[in-house]
Order: C-alpha cells, then structure tokens, then sequence
C-alpha cells in the first residue's frame, strides 16, 4: 500500500496546539499537508506546533479561536482558507475532559463541555462547508471510546461524545457525495511520560497490554484524510481492543 499523502492539501485542526491535536498536526504535515491549528489559551504551545510544522518544510499558521464562539469559528476558518487558499481538511479535536460525580455534576459544567465537545464541530463544519464541497473534502471528529461506553463519573463527557457521534453520521449522510465525514474515538491515550497507578491499570485491562499515545490517534485521522473519500460515517475506534 503506498504511503499516504497530503501534498497539495490544506488541514484545519481545533485546539491543535498539543497533546493529541499537536500529534494530528505533525503527521498531516509530515504527509504533505499545509496546516492552520487553532488554540483558546494555550499561544504558546501553538507556537510550537508551528515551528515544529515549518521543520517539515509545510505552510502553518496559528489561530485563537473558542470553539464555542460563532464569530470566532467564522473568523478562524476565514483566515485558514485566506492563508491556504483552500480548506481540504478539517478536524474537530478541540474537547474538553473532565470527571463528575453525578450527583455533583452541575448544569454550568454540563453546559460547558457541550459547548466544546458538541457545538463547537457543528459550528466549525458548518462554517467550513463552503470551502469543503469546493475542494471535495473531509472532515474528521474526535470523539471517544466515552461515547460509546458508559463510564459513571464522566456523565457529561460520554453523552457529549455519544451526540458527536451521531452527528458525525448525520454529516455524513447531509454533505455526501462531496464530503467524507468520519470520526476517530480513541481509548486511554497516555499523555505523561510517567504513568499513574490509574494509566497503568487500564494498561492492564487492554488487550494489546498497553495504552493508546497520540500518534495511534494521528494515524487514524491521517487514514481518513487521505486514504479514499467513499468511507464515510464511520466511528473508527482506537483503544487496542479495551472497549471490548
């Protein structure tokens, strides 16, 4: 199978600043792809996703942007589509993680990570639809083994994810045959170089006897973004078997 390449292409990534986004980022660029990442606080990291981006020898840009913000959404994909001249890809990883007890989970949090886990790739699909059915593109949504399986103390995240899920196929079916809409769900994806007791029993628990990283997820979002656009719909999950 030939490698899997990007060049002549545009990516738009949310909240590509690091961890999994800056991952996504790197192996789109490393595949030939131009790349915009957008970040809500974290400037400098996104700095650093660009100078590492510019080492591949790609055109990259940073941009602030709430995904929870219409107007913000509209001004980032207006610039990614002025600075490349083009949008070919766009993927949904701004997200927000957090654990609640259930009967300690507040309306303002529920609010929240619906806002960002939710709203916000609706507003960035919608907005990007235009430069997307010009370039026969596709989107990809991060969601997450969470929405899929239960998980007791991240009720607002597992119903946040589920409901990108769904939207993602909703997509899928709303902007075909222009557009593939697809979505990678990943497992436990390690972030520390130094496990926690918590890392390592999940580690235990799956069978490929290890944690997801961020390249496992990159991987997945790079199979989609280039590989052929006649898959679409589909929630492709990254978890080394823990979700069976």
């Amino acid at each position: 199978m030939p490698a899997l390449s990007l060049t002549g292409k545009s990516a738009l990534i949310t909240g590509g600043a690091r961890r999994i986004g800056r991952a996504i980022a790197l192996a789109l660029g490393n595949a030939g792809a131009d790349v915009t990442v957008t970040y809500r606080s974290s400037q400098q990291d996104a700095e650093k996703t660009v100078e590492l981006l510019s080492l591949t020898g790609r055109q990259a840009q940073a941009v602030g942007c709430d995904v929870r913000s219409e107007s913000q959404v509209r001004q980032a994909v207006a610039a990614a589509a002025s600075f490349h001249g083009r949008i070919d890809i766009v993927v949904n990883n701004a997200a927000i993680f957090e654990s609640s007890s259930f009967d300690q989970l507040t309306l303002a949090q529920w609010d929240a990570v619906f806002e960002t886990n939710t709203r916000g790739p609706f507003l960035v699909s919608r907005e990007a639809l235009p430069h997307l059915k010009a370039t026969y593109g596709r989107i990809v949504n991060i969601g997450s083994l969470g929405g899929i399986r239960a998980w007791a103390d991240h009720a607002h995240y597992c119903a946040s994810k589920a409901a990108l899920h769904m939207l993602t196929q909703a997509m899928a079916k709303a902007f075909a045959p222009e557009i593939s809409v697809n979505c990678v769900a990943p497992g436990w994806i390690e972030m520390s170089e130094k496990p926690d007791a918590a890392a390592e029993r999940f580690a235990s628990k799956t069978p490929m006897q290890r944690n997801g990283a961020p390249a496992d997820v990159a991987e997945a979002v790079l199979y989609f973004a280039a590989s052929t656009g006649f898959v679409t719909g589909q929630i492709l999950t990254v978890d080394g078997g823990l979700g069976l």
